[in-house]
């Protein structure tokens, strides 16, 4: 199991102001300066396929134990991802550093997507695929919006499963409604990915480190992940005859104050690429 001991910078809230709306247009190839639109017309006939992946690592598809000694299993972690855009910048795009993203060449999947980070087989799932000029991918954004339809109408984010700790068992289902948007530099793993070559398929990840909201017991207590994670218990404090059933504005009547602005606080953080940090917007507060 990934243990993560750098945080992303924490953002107030606002989430990314990405388009709203579940639709299954054909992936496009976008420019942006005249340089780009340069770039685009000398690459066009080496192409390969970018696909962008989604990944909620095996604390959400193995399920483990948060900080304070509840035992979390999920049954579904919904995302919905909307302007999905891979980029290749010369220079490398530094999400702590750099105030804006400058691309030579921008590719988007032009859907947006509800995906299921439970999924176990494979790790990872596809949010969309496009036809991408070659070269290095080594930047990407999404946001994360409120879908129109699904298991998750209305939530962005929506976390359901349980958590047990001391014969006890709190059945879950966090509704996140604040819209977020993630502008991210180069995958940070095991792995390079964005390299891509005329006639083949790269990968690209957006990454959920859900272990940033609840903390990792297998991790030092001392450590900044834990000292700033949430914990599971606020949650089950709140549990009525053993469910937690609360959107943001819920969650705002029934928390704590301090326990409530830390959870919108942690949110931001979530997103990386593999352990690659990003640049967090809410472009929407949900309570």
């Amino acid at each position: 199991m990934m243990s993560h001991k750098t945080w992303g910078p924490l953002s107030a809230i606002a989430f990314l102001a990405f388009s709203v709306g579940c639709t299954s247009s054909t992936p496009t190839t976008q420019t942006g300066s005249p340089e780009t639109q340069t770039a685009n017309q000398t690459a066009t006939n080496e192409q390969g396929t970018l696909a962008v992946r989604a990944n909620g690592e095996d604390f959400v598809r193995q399920g483990f134990t948060s900080k304070d000694g509840w035992k979390i299993e999920f049954r579904n972690v919904y995302a919905t991802l909307g302007d999905v855009t891979a980029y290749q910048t010369d220079p490398p795009y530094d999400a702590e550093k750099d105030k804006q993203l400058s691309a030579k060449q921008q590719v988007s999947v032009a859907k947006t997507q509800t995906v299921d980070l439970k999924t176990t087989t494979p790790d990872t799932v596809v949010v969309g695929e496009a036809k991408a000029p070659a070269g290095r991918y080594n930047a990407l954004s999404w946001r994360m919006v409120k879908p129109t339809e699904g298991p998750a109408q209305g939530y962005p984010l929506m976390l359901v499963g349980e958590a047990r700790k001391g014969g006890k068992t709190v059945d879950f289902a966090i509704k996140i409604d604040q819209e977020l948007a993630f502008s991210c530099g180069d995958f940070v793993g095991d792995d390079r990915k964005g390299n891509l070559e005329a006639g083949k398929t790269a990968d690209l990840e957006a990454t959920f480190h859900f272990d940033h909201l609840f903390g990792d017991a297998e991790t030092p207590m001392d450590d900044d992940l834990n000292k700033g994670a949430l914990g599971f218990e606020p949650l089950a404090q709140i549990a009525s005859n053993g469910k937690v059933d609360a959107n943001l504005a819920t969650l705002k009547q029934k928390l704590k104050p301090t326990d409530y602005q830390k959870l919108v606080e942690l949110l931001p953080s979530l997103g990386h690429v593999g352990e690659g940090h990003c640049k967090e917007t809410i472009i929407k507060a949900g309570a």
